[in-house]
């Protein structure tokens, strides 16, 4: 008995069969934009030093 398949997991499966490296350029898309290195304390500290507070009230000119 044939399992039911949406258009839209059809359009999926086509598109890699047509495509195989599809799946590779999108785990490197995301290692380019998501997966970075964690900081190290030193740069934590760095940035927590450079970070300036915010007024109680921040649309005041004063």
């Amino acid at each position: 008995m044939a399992r039911y398949q949406s258009e839209f997991t059809q359009f999926l499966n086509e598109l890699k069969t047509e495509k195989p490296q599809l799946e590779a350029e999108q785990q490197a898309g995301r290692a380019l934009l998501w997966d970075q290195e964690p900081l190290t304390v030193e740069d934590q500290r760095r940035a927590k030093a450079a970070k300036l507070k915010q007024r109680a009230y921040v649309y005041s000119n004063d």
